[in-house]
């Protein structure tokens, strides 16, 4: 008698793009504050969110949702564009930006 395994979960994102909305996503967490109310916000589970941020799969639909959240294109958020490098996680606040908005 053999025993099924779980599959793992599978991405359409290339490994860099799931890298840059995990980025996103370790940002955003300390924007709101924990993974619970990131995952309210973003309509997903809490330990989904937890796993994704260990190093799971990114799926698309979680790349798309962050970049709703954002109000950032979807291809900006997985070109790394979201968030800004230099951007407080606390704040968003950019040094030097010309119009200092949050990112």
């Amino acid at each position: 008698m053999s025993t099924a395994r779980a599959k793992p979960e599978t991405s359409d994102l290339t490994k860099e793009e799931q890298a840059r909305v995990r980025t996103a996503l370790r940002f955003l967490r300390i924007r709101f504050e924990g993974w619970g109310p990131l995952g309210k916000a973003l309509r997903v589970r809490q330990d989904s969110l937890g796993v994704v941020g260990r190093g799971g799969a990114v799926t698309a639909s979680m790349a798309f949702r962050v970049a709703r959240l954002v109000k950032v294109g979807i291809d900006d958020l997985l070109a790394g564009a979201y968030p800004h490098p230099n951007a407080c996680p606390h704040c968003g606040h950019v040094p030097g930006m010309e119009n200092d908005e949050p990112a």
